[in-house]
């Protein structure tokens, strides 16, 4: 006799609510607290760990305030705050107030650019330069006879 159909969708119920439950309790006893990742750090780890702790919360903090300024604020959310959208920025590289100040993100990816570009070029030029070179040999050589064949001998 076949069983109801209420039946098998509690079996599929209990079943379910079985892996999700274990799942769960796995998760809770097998991942450590964060005080115990912290112990388990090598000394030098959580030395450096304790002393960016002061600087992270700072960080958060100052987030923070970015974050009540701008919900305070009637203008749209990329408008408001000291984080200046890149796509605003003056094309000069200076602040809003006009102290002359360049963002140094963008002025250093700037040189960089600018290097690797010249060692590119660089690199182009000597590599032409010894085509160059060798091409005249081989018209030179070409011109005073001197070449050999693959199928002469002599």
């Amino acid at each position: 006799m076949e069983r109801p159909l209420w039946f098998r969708w509690l079996k599929v119920y209990a079943l379910g609510g079985v892996i999700i439950g274990s799942g769960v309790l796995l998760f809770k006893y097998t991942t450590p607290s964060d005080e115990q990742l912290i112990k388990s750090l090598s000394p030098e780890l959580r030395l450096q760990y304790e002393k960016e702790r002061n600087l992270r919360q700072a960080e958060q903090e100052e987030l923070m305030k970015i974050v009540r300024n701008t919900a305070e604020s009637k203008d749209p959310i990329w408008k408001t705050g000291p984080i200046q959208s890149p796509w605003e920025r003056n094309p000069a590289g200076t602040s809003e107030n006009g102290n002359g100040i360049q963002n140094i993100d963008d002025h250093f990816q700037r040189l960089n650019a600018e290097k690797a570009q010249r060692e590119e070029l660089d690199r182009i030029r000597q590599k032409m330069d010894t085509l160059k070179q060798d091409s005249q040999r081989k018209t030179e050589s070409i011109i005073n006879g001197r070449t050999k064949s693959w199928w002469k001998f002599w």
